[in-house]
């Protein structure tokens, strides 16, 4: 039977990628954009906003209806909010970025596990970011959502292992982008992550080799893909690749 992907925000950028990737490697893909429009890989793609609850419903219903089971949800679709300090943001567009970065994976996740669950288990590949772990003086709402939605990867991580849901954040480095090309700070940059190595990435997580990071993050064009399958079969520590409180040493009442 042929596994079925739904991406969401894949008719550019890296949702496009990926959908490409699970297409050529033999996966049924749907897509979900704003616009609709089928990515430029040929997969069909779904009108869809991903902030919309019943719009999410009935989409993945639909999907559903004709395929019969989704394997695999990646969500892609995301915003950047302008390069500028906290204080001088568009609260429109701050919480913009918040909603299609949080609220958009919490909806379909929430639309989709369900059916992963009645079929036996399923993953989910959230695209989150480094930028999740860190501060940042000038994109304040993207470097919160993504540290949000770490937290969304580990709750669904630690409710669905029972079930044979498994979630991750796949961070995809720098890729080549219209979203790339607007930031302020890639302005000068001339070496990017590879559409290769996140694809890559990508399908060793959907084919089931790195489920011992179910939770926790992985990062193309940084992780040695080797390296991650022999952790994987190893076993990671408590905390390992996840977001953590750093206490300050022996004695931290927080430790």
């Amino acid at each position: 039977m042929q596994r079925v992907a739904l991406v969401t925000g894949a008719s550019r950028g890296i949702g496009a990628i990926l959908a490409g990737a699970f297409r050529e490697a033999g996966w049924q893909v749907v897509g979900l954009s704003r616009g609709g429009s089928d990515d430029p890989t040929g997969s069909p793609t779904v009108a869809c906003d991903v902030t919309d609850e019943a719009a999410v419903g009935t989409a993945v219903e639909a999907v559903i209806a004709e395929h019969g089971r989704i394997d695999l949800l990646v969500n892609n679709a995301g915003l950047v909010e302008r390069e500028v300090p906290l204080w001088e943001g568009d609260p429109e567009q701050w919480w913009q970025v918040m909603e299609t970065n949080v609220r958009g994976p919490f909806l379909v996740t929430r639309a989709v596990v369900p059916h992963m669950i009645a079929a036996g288990g399923g993953r989910v590949i959230n695209l989150n970011s480094g930028s999740g772990t860190r501060e940042s003086a000038v994109l304040t709402a993207y470097h919160a959502s993504k540290s949000a939605l770490a937290r969304l990867t580990g709750g669904v991580a630690l409710a669905g292992a029972e079930h044979g849901v498994l979630a991750f954040d796949l961070a995809p480095g720098v890729i080549e982008t219209d979203m790339t090309h607007s930031m302020e700070m890639h302005r000068d940059r001339t070496e990017w992550t590879s559409p290769d190595d996140l694809a890559a990435l990508a399908l060793a997580i959907a084919d089931g080799e790195l489920d011992g990071f179910s939770g926790r993050m992985v990062r193309a064009g940084a992780d040695n893909l080797d390296v991650l399958r022999e952790k994987s079969a190893q076993g990671l520590g408590e905390g390992e690749r996840m977001l953590r409180l750093r206490p300050w040493g022996e004695g931290d009442p927080l430790a």
